[in-house]
């Protein structure tokens, strides 16, 4: 990755988590630690990887997202408003009466969900019927999953692994939040998940871990996952939740929090142009 892509690619990760803060901000609570988790994900999966169109967001041919975690939506809201799935005036209105925005992600509420989400350990099932879906119609888009660590300790997930890898969902990448913190507590203390990625290559994915904060090895695990052709890959992102937000970053009460206006506009003027 050259010094140009990444300085982008991180401009975008920035932008995604000023939008998600400004946006929990105005309705004055939200899950805000996941959602910074997964900016720099998203950062590179929309700005360089993922397959989308704005003016056609149910385009056949697409790549398709199925955020698992779904209330951490307002970064997924952030970065599709930032690519103009729909307009930025819309991020004011989060989760409250009449949005196309709810709290957790809606495909028949927002242009570019591809997947509602919410009911937690559900996710990654889906994705693996989207992507056996795809294969059986000659379609070669990819289907792309983000799971929360918290939601792991749900063993429908797990099912989801086996299929996946017996079925050798190649066009499926999936990317696991591990920022070791979930609503009850660290994942430590409640399940403790151990060696994340050894567990998933031991189900008989390509599994990859990786710094989920640094957008050139997000990038190549992500190249790397692209390149299989016989099963599907899953990236360990070892992530801080609520990274990049002042008052809230390796807080595992971030989960979901009151936020104020000005603590929100505390951590944006922190974040920097």
């Amino acid at each position: 990755m050259n010094p140009n892509e990444r300085a982008e690619l991180e401009g975008l990760a920035k932008e995604i988590r000023k939008l998600a803060i400004e946006m929990i901000g105005t309705l004055g609570v939200g899950h805000i630690g996941g959602a910074m988790s997964i900016a720099d994900a998203l950062a590179v999966l929309y700005g360089k990887h993922l397959t989308a169109y704005p003016v056609d967001p149910r385009a056949s041919n697409r790549d398709r997202l199925v955020l698992s975690k779904g209330h951490a939506g307002p970064a997924l809201y952030a970065v599709l408003a930032a690519k103009g799935f729909f307009p930025r005036e819309w991020l004011s209105t989060l989760n409250k009466g009449g949005t196309n925005l709810p709290s957790h992600c809606d495909r028949n509420r927002t242009p570019g969900i591809d997947m509602t989400t919410g009911s937690l350990g559900q996710g990654l099932s889906a994705a693996c019927g989207i992507a056996s879906a795809l294969r059986m119609d000659g379609n070669s888009a990819t289907v792309f999953a983000i799971i929360g660590d918290g939601e792991s300790d749900e063993g429908q997930n797990w099912e989801a692994a086996m299929f996946a890898s017996q079925a050798k969902l190649a066009n499926l990448i999936a990317f696991t939040d591990y920022n070791r913190a979930q609503i009850d507590g660290t994942t430590d203390e409640i399940v403790s998940l151990g060696e994340l990625s050894a567990k998933w290559a031991a189900f008989g994915w390509n599994a990859i871990d990786v710094d989920g904060h640094d957008v050139a090895a997000l990038d190549q695990a992500i190249e790397r996952g692209k390149a299989q052709t016989d099963r599907p890959t899953m990236i360990v992102m070892h992530t801080v939740k609520g990274k990049g937000c002042s008052f809230c970053e390796g807080q595992v009460s971030s989960h979901n929090m009151p936020v104020t206006m000005e603590m929100a506009a505390q951590a944006i003027a922190a974040l920097g142009a």
